[in-house]
């Protein structure tokens, strides 16, 4: 009698113990190989691994909050630039992006989407896809309107974003590749512009990437990736063009991040399928030959240039004379232009430290505040380490996108850095000015409709991630 009581109460005990156990939550089996790192120095590190549809959910959950916040952000900036409510460009992300999108990456964005609704964020597809083009927008948007003859507001134009420089040979310290970028965007946007993306796909290469809650790419950009290709760009200003048959930019801009593996790869990439849509002058380097290179990629006119002994840069400025006529509303010989008056500043550093060029060196640049023009230092729209909102001249009443405030986060590596799937970053304003909401909204009162949504962005210090290893 004591041995089966004995025995009865041993089953007990094990079925109260699986009953307990059953009841612990489960980690969803799409999230055991990702991780979200605590913030650091304004970052978020997430490193995501597996099958597109994996590496979307994994996306979804782990910045389930960030992109809830994201998609307000680009809603309100959408239709308040265009004029046009979000359902116009959920309806265009259905019916003129996602027939262009091939299956690897629509199903990334349906598991963005499941992830996301799994952490309890009620959105859908054509939320995230349109999410995803909101760089193109406005060059969807001024196509649209031209065709249906209908008047664009002032803000519907191509968007001033960053600036930038790849250095080899010669112009760097030990002669390899070397390069630094900032991203010019508004305050409202860029303080959420502070996510480190490590990823490991099921196909092609692992890459590192700064990004923006629920983008599969870039779109400021900067990334290294493991077949030894090192991409930044900028944009070209006041660019027109649109494609509507042709492949979203957002997907052949991660495309090649992920699967060029040469120069001449990341070209071929991001010609097939070219839509126009945010057109940029991308620099590129490939650190295992020390080549560099600068595809300036319009839609009528493209042009790639190479060096293995020089620099490219970059401040949304055209180069070919052919694309800035045809396609471009841009004013060349205006030294006062903001792209103009940082192209002659990026020129007058690369002379200054030829052979002396390196990552130390990348991070004082971004953060320099000559003006070429006046020839005196001042934070202002003419710098490299931008500063919209200072400028004695206020911002221009069309400057995109959406009050544009100027350099708000900053990336730079070189070759061994790459080697590592290593970069440094700093969050705000690389020059250490910080960024005070209420205050920049009492100076300028027309900005009140980001009211809601617009937050203090602190200057941080420059730190180095890597790749998890």
């Amino acid at each position: 009698m004591r041995r089966s009581s004995s025995l009865l109460a041993v089953v007990l005990l094990l079925g109260l113990a699986f009953s307990l156990v059953s009841r612990e939550p489960q980690i969803d089996p799409r999230l055991k190989k990702a991780s979200r790192r605590p913030e650091l120095n304004g970052w978020t590190l997430v490193h995501l691994e597996g099958s597109p549809a994996e590496i979307g959910f994994q996306h979804g959950y782990l910045l389930a909050p960030e992109i809830r916040d994201s998609l307000k952000v680009t809603q309100l900036q959408a239709t308040h630039d265009a004029e046009k409510p979000w359902g116009f460009f959920r309806h265009a992300a259905q019916e003129m992006l996602w027939p262009h999108i091939e299956q690897e990456y629509r199903e990334e964005l349906q598991g963005i989407t499941d992830g996301a609704n799994a952490r309890g964020v009620k959105l859908d597809l054509w939320d995230v896809v349109a999410l995803n083009a909101a760089e193109e927008w406005s060059y969807y948007v001024g196509a649209y309107d031209k065709d249906h003859n209908i008047k664009s507001p002032p803000t519907v134009t191509a968007p001033e974003h960053c600036s930038a420089f790849v250095a080899t040979g010669s112009y760097t310290k030990d002669g390899r590749v070397v390069m630094a970028h900032n991203n010019w965007s508004s305050y409202l946007d860029g303080e959420r512009w502070t996510i480190i993306f490590d990823v490991v796909p099921a196909k092609g290469s692992r890459f590192i990437m700064d990004g923006y809650p629920g983008f599969i790419h870039s779109a400021d950009d900067f990334g290294i990736n493991a077949a030894g290709m090192m991409i930044t760009e900028t944009t070209i200003s006041n660019f027109h063009g649109w494609d509507a048959n042709g492949i979203p930019e957002f997907v052949r801009g991660r495309k090649a991040m992920q699967y060029a593996a040469s120069i001449d790869d990341f070209a071929r990439i991001m010609k097939e399928g070219n839509n126009g849509g945010y057109a940029n002058n991308w620099l590129v380097a490939d650190r295992k030959t020390n080549e560099i290179a600068n595809l300036e990629l319009g839609l009528k006119n493209v042009t790639l240039q190479r060096s293995k002994d020089g620099y490219f840069v970059g401040s949304n400025f055209p180069i070919d004379p052919k694309l800035a006529a045809e396609e471009t509303t841009f004013p060349l010989t205006d030294p006062g232009e903001s792209a103009n008056a940082r192209h002659v500043r990026w020129d007058q550093l690369m002379a200054e430290n030829k052979g002396k060029i390196d990552v130390a060196a990348g991070q004082r640049f971004l953060a320099d505040h000559y003006d070429t023009l006046q020839k005196k230092t001042e934070p202002n729209e003419r710098t490299l380490c931008g500063h919209i909102d200072l400028s004695p001249r206020g911002s221009k009443p069309w400057q995109p996108p959406y009050g544009i405030a100027g350099a708000v986060q900053n990336k730079a590596a070189d070759a061994a850095m790459a080697e590592r799937l290593t970069l440094t970053a700093a969050a705000g304003h690389s020059c250490g000015i910080h960024f005070k909401a209420a205050e920049h909204l009492r100076q300028h009162p027309e900005f009140a409709w980001q009211k809601e949504l617009l937050r203090d962005m602190n200057a941080n210090i420059w730190t180095t991630f890597a790749a998890a290893q």
